[in-house]
């Protein structure tokens, strides 16, 4: 996925309410930016930090810039959770995903399930249609170990039961970790975090719900999935 170009460079000043970020530019102006993470960004938005920003060409938006990167641990992570659908979306079409290849037809955000939309439906062929569901990684507390969730998600334990739902209706199912850092080689749940979470992600593995996670390369340009990453038991 190509990135906004050019992407604007400063340093960060703090994270707040969530979705807002105030950060100074190199020229010395500080700016407060939207901030699309829902998550706690836990080392990824300590004070002093290189974050690197797009600009909207919507005069309608109240805060035209978006925080996309940080570097952190020596590279660049991609924090912006409105485009790993995108980028999976990008990978399974080039055949980056060997699990998720040669489907005749995609479609984004179809209804399923208890009032929720799929991320990516693959259907078309003599294969039963394929749900997947994308979740965005960039938690790392220990080196090479990328962990979700980042904090407490009901809504993600709700999607894993409803993937269940999808199996036992004779469907197939993916849980697709998308890790947008480029420093990790394995992929575990953070159970710490979210205990319930843990819970559902076990019994969804258990139903036959497929966990893929895979890792991305990340530059000041773009964003593409790379390769697979172990998930851990």
């Amino acid at each position: 996925m190509r990135l906004p170009s050019p992407l604007i460079e400063g340093r960060l000043v703090r994270r707040y309410k969530r979705f807002l970020a105030d950060v100074t530019l190199a020229d010395g102006e500080m700016v407060t930016v939207h901030c699309a993470n829902p998550g706690s960004m836990t080392g990824l938005a300590e004070p002093g930090m290189r974050v690197l920003l797009s600009r909207s060409n919507n005069p309608k938006r109240k805060l035209p810039l978006s925080w996309e990167l940080v570097e952190a641990d020596g590279g660049l992570v991609g924090i912006n959770t409105a485009h790993p659908n995108r980028i999976a979306e990008e990978a399974i079409r080039a055949g980056t995903v060997p699990e998720l290849a040669g489907y005749a037809s995609m479609a984004r955000e179809v209804r399923y399930g208890r009032n929720s939309r799929i991320d990516i439906l693959l259907g078309g062929d003599e294969r039963p249609d394929t749900y997947v569901e994308v979740k965005n990684v960039h938690l790392l507390r220990h080196s090479g170990l990328a962990e979700f969730p980042d904090s407490v998600t009901a809504r993600g334990a709700k999607h894993l039961d409803e993937l269940v739902d999808v199996v036992a209706g004779g469907g197939r199912a993916v849980m697709f970790y998308l890790v947008q850092r480029t420093d990790a080689d394995r992929f575990a749940l953070a159970r710490d975090i979210d205990r319930r979470y843990g819970e559902a992600f076990d019994r969804a593995r258990e139903a036959g719900v497929e966990m893929l996670a895979y890792r991305c390369t990340i530059t000041e340009q773009d964003i593409s999935v790379s390769e697979p990453l172990t998930v851990a038991e």
